[in-house]
């Protein structure tokens, strides 16, 4: 079983673009702050990259205005994460965060086996709102669906 409201996020190591790319532990991340955490399956896939980034991207600051980080999840690598972030005008302070092995993504217990497509371990799509790096709202959505993970639901959720 996968995390639940009420965990705490489970200590990993990620990677974002910066400079240089710069491993992130995520106690720290998550430590005293309010994060939306939203999950792909993938960069430059269909729904990722027409739907669930481009929502996070439109309300950004909506999830701002509330007193909330926003972050994006894949498992892949940091450069990918970056050249995504750049096709799709994501605005600074929109953590782009790279998951290249998994390690985060299964130790939130949220992997996805995509292997049947060609696209090895991935994260399930999904979004959760962690406050001090509990968890405090988690909606996964079942294979092929998009909604309960969309900027709008997690506003939503967030009311």
């Amino acid at each position: 079983m996968g995390i639940q409201v009420g965990d705490r996020i489970p200590a990993a190591t990620v990677n974002i673009k910066r400079d240089g790319i710069d491993a992130v532990d995520t106690s720290a991340f998550f430590k005293g702050r309010k994060v939306v955490l939203f999950a792909v399956p993938g960069a430059f896939t269909p729904t990722c990259s027409v739907q669930h980034l481009p929502g996070f991207v439109k309300h950004f600051d909506a999830f701002r205005e509330r007193g909330y980080e926003v972050a994006c999840l894949a498992v892949n690598d940091a450069f990918v994460m970056s050249a995504w972030a750049e096709a799709n005008g994501v605005p600074a302070g929109l953590h782009m965060l790279a998951d290249g092995n998994g390690e985060f993504t299964r130790a939130l217990g949220l992997e996805l086996d995509g292997s049947g497509f060609g696209m090895g371990l991935r994260a399930q799509r999904f979004a959760l709102v962690a406050e001090d790096g509990v968890v405090k709202h988690l909606a996964v959505e079942p294979p092929g669906e998009f909604g309960v993970s969309s900027a709008e639901a997690v506003l939503e959720a967030l009311d």
